[in-house]
């Protein structure tokens, strides 16, 4: 049996890190009472350093970390002192256990920031477990989390590997709805952890992107070594502008995704033509949408056999063709070596790039964009590690915040709670605990 100690409520509660003493308590239907004093005598005059004399005492109440999801509070008696001499008058510094004005203890907060970046809790059920308004955990957890965590000067030191992508934080028409995320993507590349969220920004343009780069110093924008980005070129132009040294990589996630919409465009287009309608059940192209997204050596025999039963109608030629072009940018990327991934879709892009059949409008305009931006889709290839995949999984994260939030209309808020969620502080909010 392991030494036992003599009970001590203080230690239980981790008052005595508060410097305050529990004298009483109160076991209620709701929640516990803890009724405390001031460990430290706190009776000099802060004017003329004379010995102060009782003059009354006072109630702070603070809610504590909660025991076993049974809301604590701590009614803390504040005793004020009047000095005899300059007949000033002062109250016991309490500032140990909670800070001025401030409705939880420092031990409570730190609980709340845990329970909403580690434990992926809501802030409704934070301030159910703390027993104080929705209002009161809201704003003391955004203000801790943006002293301790988000405003923290080291948070960008040694990020090399950088994502940008967009976001829609709300899904309402009639409003500018999305924002511009950037991702550190260092870890991911080195090996070291999962990405993390860097800031969010209102708006999508070249120029979101420009500022919040030109806003960094001089050692972080020479630090950054590679961009991971989608095909807009606005956030292409700006790397180029304000990130000269630094090799931009458009991601394989949406090189792959480009093709298959161009493949969904040509399978639409065919679709119209033979069956004179939209997709319905029933129809031929219809019933394999999916299963032409699919890389073929996922498919099993039954799906292998449909596809080949529709390709073998010769008005579904061109969906062939196209399906043919999207496998096999699918299969570069797949390839164990980088060089021959690289070699086989510099073949792709090379075909593609003239030639291409007037029947064939959708592999043309594939065709266009992937030549103009040659480079950055063959960069993947050069450096393992950077893609847009985790900025994607973080994009997917932010909307489960969202559903547990049941919504945000504030977009400060959301961009805290974002970084809070995302931002990669759990190992740092261990180290407060």
């Amino acid at each position: 049996m392991r030494n036992a100690t003599p009970p001590c409520l203080d230690q239980f509660c981790r008052l005595d890190r508060l410097d305050l003493t529990v004298v009483a308590q109160e076991v209620l239907p709701s929640h516990s009472v803890l009724t405390c004093v001031v460990l430290s005598p706190g009776n000099c005059c802060p004017g003329c350093d004379d010995v102060g004399v009782l003059h009354d005492t006072v109630i702070r109440r603070l809610a504590h970390v909660p025991n076993g999801w049974w809301p604590t509070i701590l009614e803390v008696q504040v005793r004020r002192y009047r000095c005899p001499s300059c007949s000033r008058v002062w109250r016991q510094d309490t500032r140990a256990a909670a800070e001025a004005r401030s409705k939880l203890t420092r031990q409570a907060v730190v609980w709340a920031l845990k329970s909403l970046v580690i434990d992926r809790m809501s802030i409704s059920r934070i301030a159910a477990g703390l027993g104080v308004a929705w209002n009161t955990a809201n704003t003391a957890v955004l203000a801790a989390g943006q002293h301790l965590l988000i405003n923290d000067p080291t948070r960008l030191d040694g990020v090399k590997v950088i994502g940008v992508d967009e976001h829609a934080w709300q899904h309402v028409t009639g409003k500018d709805r999305y924002v511009t995320v950037i991702i550190d993507l260092t870890p991911v590349r080195n090996k070291t952890g999962p990405a993390r969220l860097l800031d969010m920004m209102p708006g999508r343009s070249k120029k979101v992107f420009k500022d919040w780069l030109a806003a960094r110093d001089k050692d972080f924008r020479d630090g950054i070594e590679q961009v991971a980005m989608d095909g807009f070129t606005g956030f292409k132009s700006a790397s180029v502008e304000e990130l000269p040294d630094a090799v931009e990589v458009m991601d394989p996630f949406h090189v792959v995704a480009l093709a298959g919409q161009r493949l969904d465009d040509t399978r639409q287009r065919i679709q119209q033509l033979t069956m004179g309608h939209r997709g319905r059940s029933g129809d031929p192209l219809y019933g394999i949408r999916a299963t032409l997204r699919c890389g073929y050596e996922m498919l099993r025999d039954k799906q292998k056999n449909r596809l080949e039963a529709v390709f073998a109608t010769d008005a579904h030629a061109v969906v062939e063709v196209t399906w043919s072009v999207y496998q096999s940018i699918i299969t570069a990327y797949r390839s164990k070596d980088r060089g021959l991934g690289k070699q086989q879709l510099t073949r792709i892009i090379d075909s593609l790039k003239t030639g291409v059949p007037a029947a064939l409008p959708e592999l043309a305009t594939l065709g266009r964009t992937l030549n103009r931006r040659r480079v950055d889709v063959l960069a993947y290839f050069d450096h393992p590690g950077t893609s847009n995949g985790p900025t994607e999984a973080i994009n997917g994260r932010l909307e489960h915040l969202r559903g547990t939030a049941l919504g945000f209309r504030n977009l400060t808020h959301y961009t805290a709670r974002s970084l809070l969620d995302s931002g990669g502080f759990r190992p740092l909010l261990h180290s407060l605990l």
